[in-house]
């Protein structure tokens, strides 16, 4: 847990999403003292004032007790400072000019090697920043020998690409076909490794951000054969945020993390403080990742502290108020959603997804074999994200039929496994490289009986069910996802009276009790075609901080494919009313 409160944000008992609230720190001097400038990442910790510009990020116990950890490593095994010879500016060996290249040499000890070998050049060129010509440091960002894209720095510090030029990793031709490679977060730092000798380094473009999308990519072709990567990023909040998004995304078994020591924060500052050889020493000290899955109430001080002092808060909202108030929604948790044939449970768990996702951009990968072709199903969900229907039309323009589609591919994604290869271990193993590959955060399985069941000898059904369900939560937990299953009843039988089909409970899943027991949110989708009538009964909530088991009713627009919350009458008017309507595109 985030100690949101001890800088005096108020998260408004709410434990996951994006919210925004009111800024302590220029609330009180402005005229409207309700405007919610603030907007807080409760997943990551960030959070940035629109009005006064105040940022930072809130740690989580997980973040404080590795700084802990660092910390007592750095004493263990700090390194004295050794002796050596700084480079040698020689003015004869110049592809700069004598000024610039001497304060690379002089003052930020880079060889004359790494400068040719980084091909790093020099020229004026117009900061947004200072609104005027600059001279700049060109650190050149190359592909297969060919230039994509440059950064400009100039001696003001200002800092600026190519505009719309792509953004991929700083040298990255130098880690093709290597056992290790080192990552850092500047292209200075990058220089200092090339420096002492370590070719096979590479710098984010974009300096602390965790957001990688850039990253997708190199994932296959220059990152999935290292068996060490060595992540040399800043040491600060931004750097640590950085560091935990790359180890989430390359996996903690082969990463190592490397310390500059008291004082350096970063490569550079350790290459020009202590030298070549103790840089060196530095990489062959990286720390392995901590041992996970042990702790003690000591460990987890501060986040037993955190809530103690704010009390159990709220998850993720999906903008359907009367949904919200009986379920909101947390990362690491396994939602189950079951209802009649029919009854549009499919549908309704697309909207959900698509709220998720615009709100809290939580992205998603989809198993659902009854959503074939594929094609089929983003014509379902474009709609939902626009509000017309799928064709050209006075809505559907095509500047937002593109926008859609761009919509789509940068947040969802479909597992279909060859050989019709339909095995949990399978889908899992789908799942976990788009983990890595493209950051989701929901795993959407749909429905279970299209998942193949190869039971090992001497298994049961129920143990099998068990196992499956057991493999799903830990995938949850182990990934930071929400992982949505949906599951279909037994076969349910009319009442010969009344001709009508009972309401499916968690209990009538087919398989086992145990889809109500080991699910942390169980959902049930009931349609009523002769009130026109959608109700979504929230029958299980694990901790009641996220909600309490209650209905949710909504009308179904056949033309969109939006729920649209509203109420049920009674007496002469058993359908809807009171309904939300709302037609305007989310994208």
């Amino acid at each position: 847990m985030r100690d949101f409160h001890s800088l005096g944000i108020d998260v408004n008992r709410r434990t996951a999403g994006h919210i925004k609230t009111t800024c302590p720190h220029c609330t009180e001097t402005r005229h409207n003292k309700r405007d919610k400038s603030l907007s807080v990442n409760l997943d990551d910790g960030k959070f940035l004032c629109h009005h006064c510009g105040w940022k930072g990020c809130v740690p989580d116990e997980t973040e404080l007790r590795e700084r802990r950890q660092r910390a007592e490593s750095r004493k263990r095994q700090q390194v004295p400072p050794a002796h050596f010879r700084r480079p040698t500016f020689d003015p004869t060996r110049l592809t700069l000019s004598e000024k610039t290249e001497h304060y690379l040499v002089s003052t930020r000890y880079l060889s004359q090697s790494a400068i040719r070998d980084l091909r790093i050049t020099e020229q004026e060129e117009f900061m947004p920043q200072s609104g005027k010509l600059e001279n700049c440091i060109c650190f050149n960002y190359f592909e297969s020998g060919e230039l994509v894209n440059t950064k400009f720095r100039s001696g003001q510090k200002h800092f600026k690409m190519v505009k719309d030029a792509e953004l991929i990793p700083y040298n990255i031709d130098s880690i093709l076909d290597t056992p290790e490679c080192i990552i850092t977060e500047g292209e200075m730092d990058a220089a200092s490794f090339v420096t002492i000798g370590r070719r096979d380094v590479v710098s984010v473009p974009s300096g602390a951000n965790s957001n990688l999308t850039w990253l997708d990519r190199f994932i296959p072709t220059h990152f999935e054969d290292k068996k060490t990567i060595y992540i040399a990023v800043d040491e600060d909040s931004a750097g640590l945020k950085l560091r935990d998004e790359l180890l989430r995304r390359l996996g903690t078994e082969r990463c190592r993390i490397v310390h500059f020591g008291p004082g350096c924060k970063d490569a550079n500052e350790h290459l020009a403080q202590f030298g070549a050889e103790s840089l060196g020493i530095c990489i062959e000290q990286a720390e392995e990742i901590p041992l996970e899955g042990v702790f003690t109430a000591e460990e987890l001080a501060g986040e037993l502290r955190a809530l103690y002092e704010n009390g159990m808060s709220s998850g993720a909202e999906t903008g359907w108020e009367n949904f919200d108030k009986y379920c909101t929604l947390e990362l690491q948790r396994l939602l189950l959603i079951s209802g009649r044939p029919g009854d549009g449970k499919s549908e309704w768990l697309d909207e959900l997804v698509m709220r998720l996702c615009l709100r809290h951009q939580w992205k998603v990968a989809y198993f659902s074999p009854e959503n074939m072709p594929i094609v089929y199903h983003h014509r379902k969900l474009i709609e939902k994200l626009t509000g017309f229907g799928f064709n050209p039309s006075v809505g559907m323009t095509e500047e937002l039929y593109q926008k859609s589609v761009q919509f789509l591919t940068e947040n969802v994604c479909h597992i279909l496994p060859g050989d019709e290869d339909y095995s949990i271990d399978t889908i899992l193993q789908k799942a976990r490289g788009l983990v890595v590959r493209k950051g989701i955060r929901i795993l959407v399985i749909d429905p279970l009986n299209r998942i193949d069941q190869r039971l090992p000898p001497g298994q049961t059904e129920l143990q099998y069910l068990s196992s499956l369900l057991n493999s799903l939560s830990r995938f949850a937990t182990h990934y930071h996802c929400l992982v949505i299953l949906v599951a279909h009843p037994r076969k349910m039988n009319r009442n010969p009276l009344t001709g009508v089909t009972p309401c499916v409970g968690m209990y009538d899943i087919f398989g086992s009790s145990d889809f109500y027991n080991k699910a942390d949110f169980g959902i049930i989708v009931e349609r009523d075609d002769q009130k026109g009538l959608v109700t979504i009964h929230v029958e299980k909530v694990k901790f009641k901080h996220l909600g309490t088991p209650g209905n949710a009713t909504f009308v179904y627009n056949i033309v969109n494919g939006r729920y649209s919350p509203c109420e049920e009458g009674a007496g002469d008017k058993p359908g809807p009313i009171n309904t939300q309507f709302d037609n305007k595109a989310w994208i």
